[in-house]
């Protein structure tokens, strides 16, 4: 999923299988599982361990749906496996807003309650032993309610009327009764729509059918992968529809790429869907073959400001090459090994904001550095936040722009700085061929797993850090030259406490008398103290210039050059009443950001700066007068100026 109000925050700032037993760090495997017994009510009870005593084998969902009404009815037909010696109910979630009808068996009509707790039991006439595969159909209707993202939506666009689907994270039991489970795949999956005629349905897997029946048309969808139930989805309009075609790097048969679009973007549409070919490839050479090759790839068009992932049809509320590139990554990442916990969602969205990155360093490079600085931005806008979702009933904090989309990339990013090209994307290869997590579940824990075994490091210290724990890192470099003997020394200290320091390879770029050169320091303690020769005399020392690491507020410092740093950079007025200019005079040292500061050490304005600039004005407006702090970090180190304002 990519919400355009998550991206535009960061871009100002920027399986288990059905059985499998996973651990994690710091004993925090009961987090979700907690939460969501204490808050059933909002979530849903499925998420907390509702109705896992049985598998979903199979499903046919029949559903009656007109684009102008906001209703929903039809039929839904489970095939069912217990997981535990037997059953004598079966257990569904499902909106209080939505009524059943029926449920039949074999036939008959069974039993069932539909209480206050969203969610429909039913139950069986005998048990249904461990194993044994039985079916069972529920038919309902009802005006569904919209809870998370929208859930089920009806409404217009350029007068046409339409209906969609999101029912991501807790979304589906709002409008039908299903199985709201992340540790149950639905195996198979058949999907008929009933609406009037001059719509088109958008679905998961291979047009089966459009049949027409009187006023009315039957649309036939069908998928032999296992989905999750969240990624299910219709999209209900008079969409128009066009498609390309890519061949894979295993195979001479072509693929359909699929697009259902609103008639009024066509012309729109069609200007950019054809890059996704472009992006589908990079992602089979990086990774392996696109995931659901037997069926297709697509996108429909919705009235959501943003995307999502549903699975084989990616639905998306406009068309960027970026909006495309990250819902495209997802069906590899999100579909194909989907997230085992609503803590690990970076599993989902830091994965596909990294390979959206990842387009753009390939067919984009000049966009490459500021999607980092755009990123860093982004994450460190949260100084206290953890890649962990650490409130899985939080639907903001599940899907937060700095720390689940921008650390979560820059996670891996920092990943493939510390492993090399190689063997990151070795390790990920392994991480999706894994016949367990494979069109199942993963958690953290099995991403690790990967990794370290491909390349034989221990990255217990590097998840800890970075994913279970909290904050960034800011490095503070000293450094001196005789003749060719060359003395760095580097500090550290970081944003949040619950990391005592964050141990990674530190690049700094040397340059002078027409020569430059890049030193990668292995720095395991603050205050480690480095010596090496250079074959020139260094001018000037840049602190991580290709951005490899998640940090801010550096400062890097030469013993000749601390003096001349610091006379660059120069205020005006100062005494300065309502605003203040900010000068450097260096054309070599552009500035980077700057903070102002109470005497305290409270912030009161930040103003990072993502295009390198040599003048700032700061609107100093409404602060009370009297002695301030104002740091400027620039692209040699963090100048520190005092400022009266009166």
């Amino acid at each position: 999923m990519k919400q355009f109000l998550l991206c535009l925050s960061v871009f100002l700032l920027q399986l288990v299988s059905q059985a499998q037993t996973v651990s994690c760090a710091d004993a925090q495997c009961d987090l979700v599982e907690s939460e969501m017994k204490a808050h059933m009510h909002l979530v849903g009870p499925s998420v907390a361990g509702f109705a896992n005593d049985y598998n979903l084998v199979y499903q046919r969902c029949n559903w009656n749906v007109d684009p102008a009404v906001d209703f929903i009815s039809g039929g839904i037909t489970s095939y069912f496996k217990p997981t535990v010696t037997s059953i004598s109910q079966v257990n569904f979630d499902m909106s209080d807003s939505l009524h059943t009808d029926s449920v039949i068996y074999h036939h008959t009509a069974l039993t069932y309650a539909q209480g206050t707790a969203n969610q429909l039991n039913i139950t069986l006439p005998g048990p249904v032993m461990k194993s044994a595969v039985d079916s069972l159909t529920v038919y309902y209707h009802g005006v569904p309610v919209s809870s998370g993202f929208g859930s089920f939506y009806q409404g217009t666009h350029a007068g046409a009327p339409i209906i969609w689907t999101l029912s991501e994270p807790y979304g589906a039991k709002d409008w039908w009764p299903c199985k709201q489970n992340l540790i149950d795949k639905i195996d198979s999956l058949d999907v008929i729509v009933t609406a009037p005629q001059g719509n088109k349905v958008a679905g998961n897997g291979i047009l089966i059918s459009e049949i027409p029946s009187g006023t009315q048309i039957i649309t036939h969808w069908r998928t032999r992968y296992p989905i999750a139930t969240y990624l299910v989805a219709i999209g209900v309009t008079n969409y128009v529809q066009y498609s390309h075609y890519l061949h894979l790097h295993s195979s001479t048969d072509s693929m359909e790429v699929l697009n259902y679009v609103w008639p009024e973007h066509l012309t729109w549409a069609q200007s950019v869907t054809p890059l996704i070919i472009n992006t589908l490839s990079l992602y089979d050479s990086l990774t392996i073959d696109y995931p659901f090759k037997k069926e297709k790839y697509g996108h429909a068009e919705f009235g959501w400001g943003g995307g999502m992932e549903h699975q084989t049809m990616s639905f998306i509320g406009g068309y960027s090459n970026t909006l495309l590139s990250h819902e495209c990554a997802h069906q590899w990442f999100g579909d194909r090994v989907t997230l085992g916990s609503w803590e690990d969602i970076w599993l989902n969205e830091g994965f596909a904001t990294y390979f959206e990155a990842l387009t753009e360093q390939r067919f984009y490079p000049e966009n490459w550095l500021r999607w980092k600085k755009q990123s860093i931005l982004s994450a460190i806008s949260e100084p206290n936040g953890s890649v962990r979702v650490d409130d899985t009933t939080s639907v903001p904090r599940i899907f937060s722009g700095a720390l689940s989309y921008s650390k979560g990339a820059y996670l891996l990013h920092m990943l493939r700085w510390k492993l090399g090209d190689a063997m990151f994307f070795n390790s990920l290869k392994s991480y999706l061929n894994d016949t367990i997590l494979a069109y199942h579940y993963a958690r953290t824990p099995d991403l690790i797993r990967h990794f370290e075994a491909t390349s034989g490091q221990n990255l217990q210290s590097f998840f800890n850090e970075w994913f279970y724990n909290k904050g960034y890192p800011s490095y503070q470099v000293t450094w001196s030259q005789d003749g060719p003997n060359v003395s760095v020394t580097i500090n550290q200290t970081q944003s949040d406490p619950s990391v005592a320091f964050f141990e990674m390879p530190v690049p700094i770029e040397f340059s002078g008398e027409g020569h430059d050169t890049s030193i990668i320091f292995n720095h395991t303690y603050s205050g480690q103290v480095f010596t090496f020769r250079l074959p020139f005399t260094a001018q000037y020392a840049y602190f991580d210039p290709q951005l490899q690491i998640l940090s801010a507020n550096n400062q890097i410092s030469g013993m000749e050059l601390s003096a001349s740093l610091a006379s660059s950079i120069t205020l005006f007025p100062n005494p300065a009443n309502t605003q203040v200019q900010v000068l450097n005079l260096s054309p070599v040292n552009p500035i980077q950001g700057i903070w102002l500061y109470g005497l305290t050490g409270n912030m009161i304005q930040s103003h990072p700066v993502t295009n390198q600039a040599s003048w700032m004005n700061l609107d100093l407006s409404g602060i009370a007068a009297g002695l301030y702090e104002l740091r400027v970090e620039t692209k040699l180190g963090m100048v520190v100026k005092k400022l009266v304002i009166r």
